[in-house]
């Protein structure tokens, strides 16, 4: 079944802007429109399937971040570039917090980075609601990986979402829930694709990280300013993620008729070098304090 929203998810506006119309190229292969708020900017994808539906739009050995196999070249690509930005990561909250803290990963996945951030002295835990990819984070990370955020009991000094906000079905108030387990002064890591990138302009329709309808959000800085105008957290800092030009103008080129690996690699340091002027990157890492 599918639920049209009525009202902007960030700023309650009831004025969108047809955007652009996209198919699901991993699973389904259905259409989905995709309208933009007059208000705040923030892209939706609307119509989209309600939450009892949403599962079966995962049920793909594509989706590296719920397998954790490495069965394409794509995806051998991603588990090498993964490695270096687990370090990146790691090295991140550590200029946050000069001191290792408590740390809870919201959608942390197959487990990777809360086993990096434990590796690094972190008292880390990670929320996963995917039955599949939380069997295989325990394996690596025990009783660290939870079914439900009630089980976080403190609060902790940082909460991270890495490409993970813009798959949940109620942003507003998934926001609120994660403010509440964040200390006073405690900072918040959200990472998500940016639809003003020079990639997403150039590949339209075919740009990978619009990822229909599995992300139901699409955000410019414009639209995470507002998100954290709404949440009552202070947006201090935002930081560009190289890596992601590259990998989602390879998916792109995959999608496309008669895309190719050398245009994906021209596309991705393309975008990177007009972004070093614009801040207009494929991905960006915004870091929000209570």
């Amino acid at each position: 079944m599918y639920e049209k929203l009525d009202n902007c998810p960030i700023c309650n506006h009831t004025q969108f802007q047809n955007q652009i119309i996209c198919d699901d190229h991993s699973v389904s292969g259905e259409s989905f429109a995709l309208v933009k708020c007059s208000n705040c900017s923030l892209v939706f994808t609307n119509p989209r399937p309600d939450e009892e539906s949403l599962p079966k739009y995962y049920q793909s050995d594509a989706y590296i971040s719920h397998t954790d196999r490495a069965n394409s070249l794509i995806n051998i690509i991603y588990k090498v570039v993964r490695k270096i930005t687990l370090r990146k990561k790691v090295h991140l909250i550590n200029k946050i917090n000069t001191q290792s803290g408590q740390l809870l990963d919201y959608g942390c996945g197959t487990g990777d980075f809360i086993q990096t951030a434990t590796e690094n002295n972190w008292q880390a835990f990670g929320y996963e609601p995917d039955e599949k990819a939380r069997v295989i984070a325990k394996s690596k990370n025990g009783t660290s990986v939870i079914e439900k955020l009630s089980e976080v009991n403190d609060q902790v000094d940082i909460i991270t979402a890495w490409h993970v906000i813009e798959h949940v079905s109620d942003l507003k108030e998934t926001i609120k829930s994660l403010k509440k387990k964040l200390k006073e002064g405690g900072h918040m890591i959200l990472a998500v694709p940016n639809y003003q990138s020079f990639d997403a302009q150039h590949y339209q329709e075919f740009w990978a990280a619009y990822d229909v309808p599995r992300h139901l959000y699409h955000f410019d800085q414009v639209s995470m300013k507002a998100l954290a105008t709404q949440t009552k957290l202070k947006l201090v800092e935002t930081i560009p993620m190289l890596f992601d030009s590259y990998y989602v103008s390879l998916l792109s080129e995959k999608y496309k008729p008669k895309g190719s690996l050398l245009n994906a690699l021209r596309i991705g340091q393309l975008s990177n070098k007009k972004a070093a002027k614009t801040n207009q990157y494929s991905s960006l890492i915004y870091i929000l304090r209570k």
